[in-house]
């Protein structure tokens, strides 16, 4: 990995972060707690972005049998569950001034909460003792499976029944300038310290194999 591309992503949030806190527009009906969205979305797609590494990589496993791909899924489910578990702390943060209370058990927050639990149960397989390779095979299922839920997750909010949603469509091409530009800038950088983190983790796992003699 390069050292330029740690250092730039690192600057990259820095001045993420210097923006969102400091030049975004307040929002009259939520004050502080709208300035979670520049974080809230980001994250999430940059967690969605990594389970979609998973599900790739476990078909390239499925395929070839090459222990390198289980260790890009293993990363990548690994930094897509850090950033899941993210949106499901920064989504109640914005929720609780907007619709009075932390959680309600809709449509995008459940099928949310599912993704995490199943990869909860991922992370518990491939510590039960498995042999290598079974668990590679296993986990590169599972993420394939999982990675269904995501589309039904995007999709939620035309899905089930207006009355029954709390989400509302994003419409991002309809956002002001003073919005859409640092939305825009938070998601790039948020991209980045994703990759940033998965190459530090495929190498971690890569030493780890290299140690237990499986490449």
């Amino acid at each position: 990995m390069s050292l330029t591309f740690f250092i730039v992503t690192i600057f990259l949030m820095l001045i993420n972060l210097c923006w969102i806190v400091f030049f975004t527009p307040m929002v009259p009906d939520q004050e502080w707690a709208q300035k979670i969205f520049y974080l809230h979305v980001p994250i999430a797609w940059s967690g969605f972005l990594a389970y979609f590494i998973v599900m790739i990589n476990g078909f390239l496993y499925l395929y070839s049998k090459n222990l390198k791909y289980d260790r890009i899924g293993h990363a990548s489910a690994e930094i897509g569950t850090i950033f899941t578990s993210l949106v499901l702390i920064t989504g109640p943060i914005w929720a609780t001034p907007i619709w009075g209370k932390p959680w309600v058990w809709e449509p995008r927050l459940i099928t949310t909460l599912v993704l995490f639990l199943i990869y909860i149960g991922y992370f518990i397989l491939r510590n039960i003792g498995l042999y290598r390779q079974r668990v590679a095979l296993v986990s590169a299922i599972i993420g394939i499976i999982a990675f269904l839920d995501i589309p039904i997750i995007f999709m939620s909010v035309n899905f089930w029944a207006a009355e029954i949603q709390s989400h509302p469509q994003l419409g991002m091409n309809k956002q002001p300038t003073g919005i859409l530009n640092p939305f825009l800038f938070s998601l790039f950088s948020f991209t980045s310290l994703m990759i940033l983190m998965l190459l530090l983790k495929i190498q971690v796992l890569k030493k780890k194999d290299i140690e237990d003699r499986y490449v």
